[in-house]
């Protein structure tokens, strides 16, 4: 079950947090892994650190280093993972960082930077993994395609401090729904996860005590509770799942619904353009305190 052997995974990423937990899976399920980071000191000794603990436990891996959401370095990425493994099967997009203010307190720096490592960075990672497998399918050659996205439910609830961020992640879950459509035909994959877990861009600011590690019990903000998940949308198993949303933590999965229309209300006055009497007299009730629903997106559950 979930086997993965002779498959080749990108993860991006993948030094550290949960890039690093992910990476680790699949090369326990048997896939050849391309662990890509930024070109930084710590990012580069992590990365290094992440191939290393692979090949210790018997699995192939390489480095290679490079910024997500530049053109020139995704390029060299997929070409270095073709020429080092002949093929690539499985695209994980997970790197990542925060610049977190409110929306009255953001400079144009803190959007475009986030903006563009999140979602230029699966961008331009996406493109490439969706053209290399369309070549493959038009070649008439074997095809197996799994990619899987790293959104967040800051796009869901909306995030006071966090407006780039959430915007990013919105964009990311967007355009995966769109690539599941695409690729549908040629049997290709395409998920995302919205993980709730322990990582540098929790550990940080409000949200460090609550991603804080327990002293004793179950670990629920563990990244590597992401980590199966990973692995299961990266298998054989799941070729029936595509252009599906899941929150995974703790023990915990769940499916995200679609987004549906909810009520609806025409006209009393007949076929004829509302006025904006009208529109209150007809709506208002619905928007009293007692129908906005109270979300708690990030509790913490009982440990």
């Amino acid at each position: 079950m979930g086997d993965l052997t002779g498959k080749v995974a990108i993860v991006t990423g993948a030094g550290r947090g949960l890039g690093h937990e992910e990476a680790i899976q699949l090369a326990k399920q048997g896939a050849r892994l391309v662990i890509n980071d930024i070109d930084l000191p710590d990012a580069k000794e992590a990365a290094h650190a992440t191939v290393e603990e692979i090949k210790g436990f018997g699995g192939e891996a390489i480095v290679v280093l490079g910024d997500c959401a530049d053109t020139n370095d995704a390029d060299n990425l997929i070409k270095t993972t073709l020429d080092t493994f002949g093929d690539m099967n499985i695209m994980l997009n997970n790197a990542g960082f925060c610049r977190d203010k409110t929306i009255f307190g953001m400079s144009d720096d803190e959007f475009d930077s986030v903006v563009r490592v999140h979602l230029r960075g699966h961008f331009v990672n996406m493109r490439n993994a969706t053209k290399y497998w369309r070549g493959k399918a038009k070649a008439g050659e074997e095809l197996y395609g799994r990619l899987i996205s790293t959104s967040s439910e800051a796009m869901i609830f909306g995030s006071a401090g966090q407006p780039n961020y959430a915007a990013a992640k919105a964009g990311i879950t967007a355009m995966t729904m769109g690539a599941a459509q695409l690729m549908m035909k040629y049997g290709i994959t395409c998920n995302v996860i919205m993980p709730r877990g322990r990582t540098a861009m929790t550990d940080q600011g409000m949200t460090a005590q609550m991603f804080a590690k327990p002293e004793d019990g179950f670990d629920f903000f563990d990244p590597a509770n992401v980590a199966p998940l990973v692995g299961y949308l990266a298998s054989p198993e799941s070729a029936n799942i595509s252009g599906e949303v899941f929150v995974v933590w703790g023990a915990r999965v769940n499916i995200v619904q679609r987004p549906t229309l909810d009520k609806f209300y025409d006209n009393p006055e007949g076929q004829k353009k509302w006025t904006v009497e009208g529109l209150h007299d007809t709506m208002a009730d619905y928007f009293t305190a007692d129908h906005t629903p109270v979300v708690d997106g990030f509790s913490v559950p009982p440990q």
